[in-house]
């Protein structure tokens, strides 16, 4: 067995998976993300558009946002960050890591719904795909559990996400 290091991108991702499930503990979308600098987390977040009752706080954003709690970071530390997300990222939270030069996306699985990447990629931004098969299950299993929650957002973002 392959020992884990804190530089490898499955290490980070279970990370983002931890995140995915506290938002399903919430009874939230469980979409989980992390903002890495130097190999450590900076920030941590989960989608809270149920919780919070909000718009906007995508996993991608959440986690952004909290890495800017403690100390504001600089355009250097985005440069030199990886956002790791559970799901392959919408238009607004492609858009957030354009804006901020985030140069590297690594995603959990995007079978189940394909955002933005082309976008990244067309920014420049490097964009991995683990196909992380627990990525997938959680939110299948959330999607089969709640249709009506999963259709709801979906209807926001139809004309900018492909489900697969």
């Amino acid at each position: 067995m392959a020992k884990v290091t804190k530089t490898d991108d499955n290490y980070f991702m279970k990370e983002a998976i931890f995140e995915a499930k506290k938002s399903l503990a919430e009874d939230g979308i469980p979409i989980g993300a992390v903002l890495v600098k130097d190999n450590e987390i900076i920030g941590r977040g989960h989608n809270k558009l149920i919780q919070n009752s909000s718009a906007i706080l995508h996993g991608e954003l959440d986690a952004i946002e909290n890495a800017n709690k403690d100390a504001r970071l600089s355009g250097e530390d985005y440069r030199k960050s990886t956002l790791y997300t559970t799901l392959s990222p919408c238009p607004m939270c492609s858009g957030a890591v354009i804006l901020y030069n985030i140069p590297k996306v690594v995603i959990g699985e995007n079978k189940t719904l394909f955002g933005a990447e082309s976008l990244l990629k067309s920014n420049d931004v490097e964009v991995i795909s683990l196909n992380n098969l627990e990525c997938r299950e959680i939110l299948e299993n959330y999607i089969k559990e709640n249709p009506k929650a999963w259709e709801e957002e979906l209807e926001k973002v139809a004309s900018n996400t492909t489900t697969k």
